[in-house]
């Protein structure tokens, strides 16, 4: 079995009839399909080419039709915007109404560890939803005005930490690419949105995940994979030290992921526990 823990509808081309094709292709039996909320401007011009023209964002309604339409093969997700006031109870009615069961995608040019977002993650521990966020940093080496990363999300790993302290009971999943840089030493350093080139011991991610249990990691994009394949020794290392909180997912709607786990010939209960029995774990 697959589950993919990263998916979005009406996304690359991809309504529900085609996102069931493309699951059927590649041996998926179900996928948490995520909405993406927030105003306009802060969404870069590759997700306006990639998305449905006549919508502004991801919204709740794309993920409810879907669910209707195949209730046995997706997994509604919602995040509204912790900046509009009626959030917690938008969140609280979609649960009770269209039984979301993860909060997600969160994806906000916000600080993770702001009141607005602490009290709608304390609401996800409470309703038992784990929290699928989106990093991006705000600054790109050497830090300063030159760099500066418009389209960022969530702040830096520093705030991650505050959220996953601040919110003990809620489960987290962190993605992107301000998040997969830190799996190498070079995360604070490195120039480019997407680190390449040789891996650098001592990143702060795994020392992170060791800190904090309630922090999980989205294998989703070409964030994870561009991280993990830089050093597939490390690679294994970390996948063994952390199997039972890697989700697998895509994003994407192609097997760069699973080919590149299947490469790393893992031992078939950690496969299995990536491919699906973490995601079980946090949804039933």
């Amino acid at each position: 079995m697959i589950i993919d823990a990263h998916q979005h509808v009406n996304w690359l081309g991809h309504a529900a009839d085609r996102v069931i094709a493309n699951m059927d292709q590649h041996g998926i039996y179900q996928s948490w399909l995520l909405t993406w909320e927030g105003p306009p401007s802060e969404r870069d011009l590759f997700a306006y080419r990639v998305s449905d023209p006549c919508r502004e964002n991801m919204p709740l309604c794309d993920v409810v039709e879907a669910c209707r339409r195949y209730p046995n093969r997706f997994i509604p997700g919602y995040a509204p915007d912790p900046r509009d006031y009626r959030a917690l109870s938008r969140l609280e009615s979609a649960v009770e109404l269209y039984q979301i069961r993860v909060y997600g995608e969160w994806k906000f040019q916000i600080l993770l560890d702001s009141p607005e977002c602490t009290v709608i993650f304390r609401l996800c521990g409470k309703l038992k939803l784990p929290v699928v966020l989106h990093l991006d940093v705000p600054f790109l080496p050497p830090n300063d005005l030159n760099k500066y990363y418009k389209l960022w999300y969530g702040g830096t790993l520093e705030n991650l930490e505050r959220a996953l302290r601040i919110c003990p009971e809620t489960i987290f999943a962190g993605h992107g690419p301000g998040f997969w840089r830190y799996l190498s030493g070079d995360g604070e350093t490195h120039p480019d949105i997407y680190p390449t080139g040789e891996f650098v011991p001592g990143g702060k991610l795994a020392p992170l995940m060791r800190r904090c249990p309630n922090l999980y990691a989205d294998l989703s994009a070409n964030s994870a994979h561009k991280a993990l394949s830089r050093n597939e020794n490390f690679a294994r290392e970390f996948i063994d030290e952390f199997q039972n909180r890697l989700l697998f997912g895509r994003d994407l709607f192609d097997s760069m992921m699973y080919d590149f786990l299947i490469s790393l010939n893992l031992p078939p209960a950690v496969l299995d526990k990536i491919l699906y029995r973490n995601a079980l774990n946090l949804v039933g």
